[in-house]
């Protein structure tokens, strides 16, 4: 399956879809301070909706929370959240001790 999380900036006029919570976390903080608003929705990709005829209709996305980068210590936060990442899964691409 492809990209399981989405992200929706600048006041709904942009949206990613990425891989995983770390690549969240990365573009957030990348992107963050050039961004037209501080406030990134995530949502996390579920099961679709069924049709009438019982197929699936589709991606379907659930909000997973809010990372709002003018909150104080946000960005701190986020930081401490991905440093975590990489200690419990050190073999993903891009961790700190992970192939690159």
């Amino acid at each position: 399956m492809g990209d399981h999380w989405q992200i929706s900036f600048d006041h709904g006029h942009q949206q990613r879809y990425l891989p995983d919570r770390r690549a969240v976390l990365n573009y957030v903080l990348s992107i963050g301070p050039q961004a037209a608003s501080t406030r990134f929705e995530v949502f996390v990709e579920r099961a679709p909706a069924p049709r009438a005829d019982g197929r699936p209709a589709g991606r379907a996305f659930s909000r997973a929370g809010v990372i709002d980068l003018s909150r104080p210590g946000e960005a701190d936060r986020l930081r401490a959240e991905l440093a975590e990442l990489d200690r419990s899964e050190p073999d993903q691409p891009g961790s700190a001790g992970g192939p690159r």
